[in-house]
């Protein structure tokens, strides 16, 4: 039965990749001192341990699964990347720079010190930042730098080792750093500092008010009495007796039946109204005999709907300013969502909007359409993915990424990788700009990128797994150490440059850090101890632009150390 198997897996390699995903996830499940191991390692144990059957895939397979990830990582940081270099983030971009540079230059030093080869570092650097990204680039990078077929696959081989023995330190470290020194090195109360920030943001009024702002309109059912002022009116002549309170009548009953009505009808004494207003401007009302007409108070409503800023005139305005704006009326702010990590900030009065945030509304399907018309589109679900758009996208990336620069030598390019990744920046902005064209549905995008990455990383483990144990013996413990070291000393550091050189505010330098290491792990456990979203304020486009770089980086460390 072992024999059919082994020959099973051995000739239907594409058997062992689902294996390895299923094993992997299930792994990647197992929690060390409240850590989850992860999915990308796991997979990686679960390729390494299959591999030693000594299962050959073809290449093609693992660029094909890394292409598809790429891009969509390019995809979903392409709104924050283009805005933090364009607009109002850009401290925050140049900040992630200089700590991508640090994050680059920690491993150089490492690799130089040790004398690790062009393949050990770039695992080195990939698990020391957790940039899993980084690891296809490398690959592609080594095998353009023209070596024999023996010497390319030999180095190549050695990156899942050192991302393997450097990985979980680089995922733990940075938010134990972050969120128990990073308060240390600034002197401050996370904590106390976080709701001093979301006093200000405040603007004196009660910290919900970004919320309640919204929720501008409540829907209550009168029955009119013979001598209100609105008898004898048309709908549109009432609605302008209260032009400042925005009162507005949703539905009508009269003789018992719902009727259709414009802005001509007269409303009649006994007509039985659906009022929508706010609370103050319902006050002209309540002298009429108040009813519950389950039947006029069920309007098509929506729950939960996600609207997509992308309208440039309401960008860099703030949630109270448009709460107050007439196209908000009848809508609830729950949520907002930012950044390709879809993390979620503060509803604050002055929290300022941005291109490419989510807002989560609830409210009529009318009212939302409106508010939808004016901040961008509602992200209703959809199974639909513009093909045509991503396919193009990746194959005009990967052809301008395949070009090569001789410099001294050595020939520089992107990478077919690298040119997808840039082609997904493009059309994740241009789609958050105009969108008539290149969408990817989340559910999509969470396939690209989680299918993707993690069936690359199988393959990669599968294909390194006979050579990894002699790899393992050949680097030995200092491996690791040398890892803790360049995931540490750029987190050290960052908190410090964010105080003293980029002045950012206390309650937001930790989410900039976290965001300048495109860390997973930093923002929850940086919000844990400041029991607050406020950090995250700080995350969004440090992570976009780190993202981009450190998985170029995979390219850099290659070239610096060949």
């Amino acid at each position: 039965m072992t024999d059919f198997l082994v020959t099973t897996l051995r000739e239907n390699p594409e058997l062992a990749i689902f294996l390895a995903l299923g094993v992997g996830f299930q792994i990647g499940k197992i929690r060390i001192a409240g850590f989850e191991i992860g999915s990308v390692a796991g997979v990686l144990m679960a390729g390494i341990l299959i591999g030693q059957l000594d299962i050959t895939v073809a290449p093609l397979v693992k660029s094909v699964f890394f292409m598809l990830f790429i891009f969509a990582i390019g995809y979903s940081v392409g709104p924050q990347f283009v805005r933090g270099i364009a607009s109002g983030g850009l401290s925050q971009a140049l900040f992630a720079v200089v700590i991508s540079c640090l994050c680059l230059l920690s491993v150089f030093i490492a690799a130089k010190i040790q004398g690790y080869e062009s393949g050990f570092a770039a695992g080195l650097f990939a698990g020391s930042q957790t940039m899993s990204a980084a690891i296809g680039v490398a690959t592609d990078t080594i095998n353009d730098l023209g070596l024999g077929a023996g010497e390319a696959d030999r180095l190549i081989a050695q990156i899942p080792v050192a991302y393997a023995v450097v990985y979980l330190w680089g995922t733990i470290g940075a938010g134990l750093i972050l969120s128990l020194l990073g308060p240390k090195l600034l002197g401050i109360d996370l904590a106390e500092e976080c709701r001093r920030y979301e006093a200000e943001m405040s603007g004196g009024l009660p910290a919900d008010s970004g919320r309640s702002a919204w929720r501008q309109v409540e829907l209550r059912v009168f029955r009119l009495k013979p001598d209100f002022a609105a008898v004898g009116k048309t709908i549109e002549e009432t609605e302008s007796l209260l032009a400042e309170g925005r009162v507005f009548i949703q539905g009508l009953r009269r003789d018992d039946e719902i009727v259709d009505f414009g802005p001509s009808t007269v409303l009649q004494s006994g007509d039985v109204v659906a009022v929508s207003a706010r609370r103050e401007a319902m006050i002209g009302y309540t002298a009429n005999e108040e009813l519950e007409d389950r039947q006029l108070l069920d309007v098509q409503s929506e729950k939960d709907v996600d609207v997509i800023i992308t309208n440039k005139a309401v960008v860099d305005r703030t949630v109270i300013e448009l709460g107050k704006e007439k196209f908000a009326r009848g809508v609830y702010l729950s949520k907002i969502v930012r950044g390709p990590t879809s993390e979620e900030i503060p509803v604050l009065p002055l929290t300022t909007l941005q291109r490419g945030d989510v807002l989560t509304l609830t409210g009529t399907r009318k009212h939302i359409d409106r508010v939808a018309e004016t901040l961008g589109y509602i992200d209703r679900p959809t199974e639909a993915t513009d093909m045509v758009w991503v396919g193009l996208a990746i194959a005009l990336g990967g052809v301008v990424g395949a070009l090569t620069v001789p410099v001294s030598g050595i020939p520089l390019t992107l990478s077919t990788a690298g040119g997808g990744l840039i082609a997904g920046i493009l059309l994740g902005w241009l789609r958050s700009v105009y969108r008539v064209f290149g969408r990817v549905p989340g559910g999509a995008l969470w396939l690209m990128q989680s299918l993707g990455l993690n069936a690359f990383i199988a393959v990669v483990g599968i294909s390194s797994g006979p050579t990894f144990v002699s790899g393992l013996k050949e680097a030995g413990l200092g491996l690791f150490l040398w890892g803790a070291f360049a995931t540490s000393i750029p987190m050290l550091l960052a908190p410090l440059i964010g105080k003293y050189i980029f002045r950012f505010d206390p309650a937001i330098n930790l989410g900039c850090c976290g965001g300048a290491r495109a860390s997973v792990a930093a923002p929850a456990m940086v919000g844990d101890i400041a029991k607050s979203k406020v950090p995250m304020l700080g995350y969004a486009v440090p992570c976009a632009v780190s993202t981009t770089l450190l998985t170029i980086g995979g390219m850099v460390i290659v070239l610096l150390t060949h």
